[in-house]
């Protein structure tokens, strides 16, 4: 077998986890929600939430790092670029805009970004900066005859449906500059898609949104804070050709859970 380096060691003691997030922050809740549940069964967990960062001042962030008593960082992207007068799409701008957000993180000294509703695309410097995991709510080992991805991108629950998907799942994954393209970590358990598929452009979009509601709790709620759990614990690993191991056994689609 291939020398293998975990994705973090627990040796060096608790992970720190950035949480990253622009708007609801209910997935970064369940991941906080499990920390605690974890000191309360265990006594510890083997990570902690140690930051909070919002690209959004309207976000719930400060709500959050209110109720669970962490610290918060807010820096609006838009007023930013509003500010330099550049394009929010525009990655130079925003890889200047990141530069400050990585200098305040550091301070946390945070090796793991959670990527928890952040609705913003990572720059090659925020990838680089920090193990980033992030949830998708597709199945994201799904693959077309050229072995694309085929449900990446924010409609992805969409597209599953007007597939004929019979069900749908979340996953987790490591960030990479290419969006929803990084190397699987866990999928979810299913939902079972149980109403029949309409024609009408509204009513699919109306599908599309219950559905991935009815995904967060089979799916988000539960995959991304176990993640988070795991590679703590040490037991997510890579080989010197980037291929994850879980429990020093290869992995290719991720840990599945069914």
């Amino acid at each position: 077998m291939d020398k293998l380096t975990k994705l973090w060691d627990p040796k060096k003691g608790v992970m720190k986890i950035a949480g990253l997030m622009s708007g609801s922050g209910s997935n970064l809740v369940k991941i906080i929600e499990h920390e605690q549940k974890l000191k309360d069964e265990r006594g510890f967990s083997p990570y902690h939430v140690a930051v909070i960062f919002s690209d959004n001042p309207k976000s719930n962030a400060v709500k959050i790092g209110s109720d669970f008593a962490l610290p918060v960082f807010t820096f609006d992207l838009e007023a930013y670029c509003r500010k330099i007068q550049a394009d929010v799409k525009d990655m130079k701008a925003r890889e200047d805009y990141e530069k400050n957000v990585i200098n305040v993180i550091n301070q946390f000294e945070c090796p793991v970004f959670a990527y928890a509703g952040y609705m913003r695309k990572a720059t090659e410097l925020f990838v680089n900066s920090a193990i980033g995991v992030n949830i998708h709510p597709a199945d994201l080992s799904i693959v077309d005859k050229k072995g694309k991805r085929e449900y990446t991108g924010d409609k992805a629950v969409l597209k599953a449906l007007k597939a004929g998907e019979k069900e749908i799942r979340s996953t987790t994954h490591l960030i990479t500059s290419k969006v929803d393209n990084g190397p699987l970590l866990m999928v979810s358990r299913p939902v079972k898609i149980d109403y029949p598929i309409s024609d009408d452009i509204i009513i699919m979009d109306m599908m599309a949104k219950h559905y991935q509601n009815s995904l967060k709790t089979t799916g988000d709620w539960e995959i991304f804070p176990k993640t988070l759990e795991y590679i703590a614990e040490g037991r997510y690993a890579k080989d010197i050709k980037g291929r994850l191991y879980f429990d020093e056994v290869p992995i290719f689609n991720g840990v599945r859970l069914d």
